[in-house]
């Protein structure tokens, strides 16, 4: 323990004496102070900082489970030296670039005292010194310029609430515009500045005595409903839910909503269209611009190719006696229009016939001698399509070849290497899991089909939409302007899954029966929610996993909502307790109200392009990596290291991918997801909770959808009357999408 240190103390001040780790992305940094003579690690976030300089900072100590007491800093200042040893070490730090130890020594013996006098007001006297030329002295002036200006920036910045990270990203996107800004528009904030939304942007502008029905304030507040829309899976608003969305933000009536609109449409911030039913509809203009490049580009690949009809039966009759299958009419239907057109679709539930007759065409076009290439949404269901067609299968952003550079345009982080300038190499390309497909990642696939490359989309159109916006499957199919096949019979080995079945009657309205003596399909009636979540533990841990032959890690409890007494939220706190409880032999994390601890299953809850994973052999040696978590993506935490900062995550497939301390917020508890999460994904058992909840989560399209995500089992425990209720509550969440009339205004021309 350091004896001469006041650990109670809420302030330093001292020289940085060398930077131990910095996260470029949030500005979160750890360093050595030298306070009193001893050096101490402080903590803390800093938009910018070199070794070298002199803070003052306010915080105060707290002991770290590894690296005993650090300084936490909440705020700080710099100052520039001001005698003479300050100067020389300063400028032997190498905070100016240029100036190394020998260097400093030389400027401060010529200077002394005056030294940064002369260096911000007479930089060409620095030429006076050997080494040092004009242009050299001219460079080393205009770096301590910068410096004095970011601080500055900063300082002004922090005035008005905003935080070093964020403040940092805001100074390198304008510079010494930032005091015009921030006095006059501050929602530009909101349009340009990753992380910042309306609300901080509001925020800002309260502060800086911008007025409440300013335009940039309702033109910023547009924006932000539409946003909020696609989030929920709109890709418009009619006209008057957005005003009401805008009156009720913003909390001002808005007398001239027309006039900002079309001026937003002027500017092309938005796009205003006229529904089937003449009603005026506002779209964010890169939703818009989205769903219209998409039906160009179906259009174009909607092309009919022609072939003998006897020929192509031959064909089917010989694939069928060669791998002893029998498809009925429907299915060879299928095979036929996958032959004769440039795109088409095959939709139906479990049971259906859909993996048969999707195999059965990639047999067709191999004898063809034609390449062909299949993807899904996520990396489960690339998975379950491989293993049941025998072929490669990849996710839709490694068929498209993901980057993690933030090199495109919209500042994702990311871009596709095949695009419209580098289309995919293939003839045939197949697409599982539609339902779970937005505009966004369609339009990228899209861009990156050659015309004369057949797309076949396969989906269930049941199921819930993709968790971004848009409804592409059903857009597609109700356009109806290609070809689509509905498989309906279910065949005789799926008819003996009760699963299969229920799921069927489910879809149809029909009348389930539930006992808990069925094979695969299970019903244990429990009254309250502590109730059923102590049913689900006994089920999870002692129950389930001998008699679906898997660990109880792959089975995985769907719940409607996220907050609620059976919400994934709280499940996710008393299954950890349960499954995977605190020992002294597990390290673990806390980070707000979530404790992360060795063992225990999470998911990643955002798209993380620039995240990098490696696979290794058991040896440990590394033989693939590349970029890219995705929202949905589940592993299981294998290490937590405080002295490195970070966790390792070992995903599905053996991706293994390390996290900062800092990114924990990008993952969640998985014990239990909600319904919507497990979009694409299929569990050898699932539990679901049955009990009441909002009537707009509680419906028929959830239900199914969890159903039909178990393989061998699905247990539900509750309210026999919740299941019913669910089953008969056909209101779906309405969904603002346009892709169908784009499609048919395409076909039109």
């Amino acid at each position: 323990m350091r004896s001469n240190l006041d650990y109670e103390a809420e302030y330093i001040e001292g020289f940085v004496e060398n930077i131990i780790y910095r996260n470029e992305d949030n500005g979160y940094t750890v360093f050595n102070v030298v306070y009193k003579g001893e050096e101490i690690t402080c903590v803390g976030v800093f938009s910018y900082i070199n070794a070298g300089e002199f803070i003052t900072a306010n915080g105060g100590f707290v002991k770290h489970p590894s690296y005993d007491m650090q300084f936490s800093i909440k705020s700080y200042e710099f100052k520039a030296p001001d005698d003479t040893k300050s100067v020389r070490r300063y400028l032997a730090s190498g905070a100016i670039k240029g100036i190394g130890e020998k260097m400093a020594e030389r400027i401060v013996k010529e200077f002394g005292d005056d030294t940064f006098r002369i260096m911000e007001e007479e930089p060409e006297r620095l030429a006076e010194i050997k080494g040092i030329s004009l242009t050299k002295a001219m460079d080393i002036a205009a770096q301590l310029v910068d410096k004095r200006d970011m601080r500055k920036a900063m300082m002004f910045l922090q005035d008005y609430g905003i935080s070093m990270g964020i403040a940092g990203k805001i100074y390198s996107r304008y510079g010494q515009e930032i005091y015009t800004i921030i006095k006059q528009n501050p929602y530009r904030l909101a349009d340009d500045i990753d992380g910042i939304g309306f609300k901080t942007a509001d925020e800002i502008a309260a502060k800086a005595g911008i007025k409440v029905d300013s335009d940039f304030r309702i033109r910023s507040g547009i924006l932000y409903v539409l946003t909020q829309a696609a989030g929920q899976g709109h890709i418009y608003l009619p006209w008057t839910e957005l005003e009401q969305g805008v009156t009720a933000l913003l909390l001002i009536d808005i007398r001239d909503m027309e006039r900002h609109i079309m001026d937003m449409a002027i500017d092309k911030k938005i796009v205003v269209r006229e529904n089937a039913s003449g009603e005026k509809c506002i779209y964010a203009s890169m939703y818009y611009y989205m769903e219209a490049s998409i039906a160009k580009h179906l259009i174009e690949l909607n092309i009919p190719y022609s072939q003998d009809e006897a020929e192509i039966g031959q064909r089917i009759a010989q694939i069928e006696e060669k791998n002893d299958i029998i498809l009925d009419d429907i299915q060879k239907q299928a095979v036929h229009k996958a032959v004769l057109n440039g795109l088409m679709v095959i939709t139906g539930g479990p049971g259906t016939g859909k993996t048969t007759t999707i195999n059965t065409i990639i047999k067709y076009f191999e004898m063809e001698g034609l390449e062909i290439r299949l993807a899904a949404p996520t990396g489960r269901a690339a998975k379950r399509m491989a293993e049941t067609s025998g072929y490669e299968a990849q996710t839709i952003h490694r068929l498209l070849e993901i980057c993690g550079s933030a090199s495109d345009s919209q500042n994702t982080g990311m871009h596709f290497e095949r695009n419209e300038d580098n289309p995919l190499e293939t003839d045939v390309i197949i697409v599982d899991e539609m339902s779970m497909v937005d505009v966004s990642i369609m339009n990228s696939l899209l861009k990156a089909i050659a015309v004369g490359t057949r797309l076949i989309l396969v989906g269930d159109v049941d199921q819930l939409p993709s968790v971004g916006p848009g409804n592409v499957l059903k857009d597609i199919i109700h356009s109806g302007c290609f070809e689509v096949v509905k498989l309906e019979k279910i065949f005789r080995q799926a008819a003996e899954s009760e699963i299969i079945m229920n799921a069927h009657k489910i879809n149809k309205g029909e009348p389930v029966t539930l006992n808990k003596y069925s094979k695969d399909f299970l019903f244990v009636k429990r009254n309250n929610p502590d109730a059923i979540i102590a049913a689900m533990c006994t089920l999870i841990k002692e129950k389930l996993p001998d008699y679906v032959h898997a660990d109880r890690k792959d089975i995985q409890i769907l719940t409607p909502t996220r907050k609620s007494a059976v919400g994934a939220q709280r499940l996710n706190r008393i299954m950890q307790q349960y499954l995977n409880p605190p020992s002294a032999d597990k390290m673990e994390k806390e980070v707000g109200d979530t404790i992360y601890r060795v063992g225990d299953k999470v998911m990643q809850i955002k798209n993380n392009y620039q995240l990098e994973w490696e696979r290794k052999s058991r040896y440990g040696v590394t033989y693939d990596r590349g970029n890219g978590i995705f929202n949905g993506d589940t592993g299981v935490i294998e290490d937590i290291n405080f002295f490195s900062e970070q966790m390792l995550v070992r995903f599905e497939d053996d991706r293994f991918v390390y996290y900062d301390f800092t990114q924990l917020d990008e993952l969640e508890l998985a014990y239990a997801i909600t319904i919507h999460k497990s979009q694409g994904s299929e569990y050898p058992a699932v539990l679901i909770p049955m009990f009441p909840g909002p009537r707009m989560l509680m419906n028929r399209n959830l239900l199914y959808t969890a159903v039909t995500r178990a393989r061998t089992c699905v247990c539900m425990v509750g309210l026999e009357d919740c299941f019913h209720e669910m089953a008969a509550n056909e209101s779906e969440q309405k969904r603002y999408s346009s892709l169908d009339l784009r499609i048919q205004e395409m076909d039109n021309l």
